[in-house]
């Protein structure tokens, strides 16, 4: 558990509470992987929401429990022991301080590449901690969201008539994807009820770089997302199920048809909450830019530009800036 001193509190972000109790948003687009019409629900809900929960997939929920046992035993260590894994450099483990560029929150966490030959001696000398465990617990969990990813996608391009149906989900297959696995862990906060009807913010509001984010959490809320009217809605919890984000670059790929979402996570005072977001990358050299076939008759939105690009300029931005601005065209 993250260790904080009372006074510490006063330092972390918050946000106004305009809610007497939670809100949940009950209208977030439900997507059944099963049934044969997916494919058209899932363009509506990229659309209106960039944001949608998924159904009767495909992977094994003892991998997603043996994924979550490794992790909750890792961040149950003393703050001195968790901490022999980082810094976050980016890879490792990180806790409070989110990027490089001034961001905190209420959280600690595991950053992980998916590539295959990632080390992850960083976790051997961290107590009770078998690298080897979580090594394979990762590889297991990754390697069946990443299967799910790539049949949304391709249901995604073929409800937008895109051919080949594998133009997006090629980018997450491709050996050299960048793709990157972060377990998040907020502790409860019990002197949330000091900051005087606010909350705590765990994660700040922010957009997903990447193409698509799978995001599975336990059963403790905490995930808004921000609505196209401007207000910021809470996600009911559900941890069979998934959760999936637009990415900044599907939605240059789209030439803006499709919207990453804001997103954020509030802090609970009483209940941890953890969750784990496979974040799909194209390989670093991929030019990214609106595909021909969806700018026929119409202006592109975007300069054409590499994901190493974007992810660098990325990486020089606070979490809630728009990101996306200087790819821009001028029309």
């Amino acid at each position: 558990m993250v260790v904080l001193t009372k006074p510490a509190i006063d330092h972390f972000p918050t946000v106004k509470n305009s809610f007497k109790s939670p809100s949940y948003f009950n209208d977030i687009p439900v997507i059944d992987l099963s049934k044969p019409d997916s494919k058209n629900l899932i363009v509506n809900a990229c659309e209106e929401f960039g944001f949608f929960k998924v159904i009767n997939h495909d992977v094994p929920m003892e991998l997603i429990s043996k994924l979550e046992s490794e992790a909750i035993k890792f961040f149950s260590s003393p703050l001195s022991e968790k901490l022999k894994a980082g810094p976050a450099d980016p890879f490792g483990y990180g806790n409070k301080k989110i990027g490089q560029n001034g961001d905190i929150g209420w959280v600690e966490y595991i950053l992980l590449s998916t590539n295959s030959e990632f080390n992850y001696q960083k976790f051997a000398s961290v107590l009770g901690v078998n690298p080897e465990n979580i090594r394979a617990a990762v590889n297991d969990y990754v390697t069946e969201v990443k299967k799910m990813s790539c049949e949304i996608l391709e249901m995604l391009a073929e409800g937008l008539n895109i051919h080949p149906t594998n133009v997006f989900s090629k980018l997450l297959m491709d050996e050299k994807s960048d793709s990157v696995f972060r377990l998040n862990h907020y502790p409860p906060c019990p002197d949330i009820q000091e900051l005087n009807a606010k909350n705590l913010i765990g994660f700040g509001e922010h957009t997903d770089p990447q193409i698509i984010s799978v995001l599975r959490s336990n059963n403790t809320s905490g995930l808004q997302i921000l609505l196209k009217n401007g207000h910021w809605i809470s996600v009911p919890s559900d941890q069979n199920s998934f959760f999936i984000i637009v990415g900044d670059s599907l939605q240059v790929m789209t030439n803006g048809r499709f919207k990453s979402v804001k997103h954020r996570v509030l802090t609970n005072s009483v209940k941890s909450r953890l969750s784990m977001i496979y974040f799909g990358g194209p390989p670093l050299s991929e030019k990214i830019a609106p595909l021909p076939s969806l700018i026929e008759g119409k202006n592109s939105l975007y300069k054409e530009f590499t994901w190493f690009e974007y992810k660098k300029s990325a990486y020089k931005t606070r979490l809630a800036d728009n990101r996306l601005v200087r790819f821009e065209k001028s029309l």
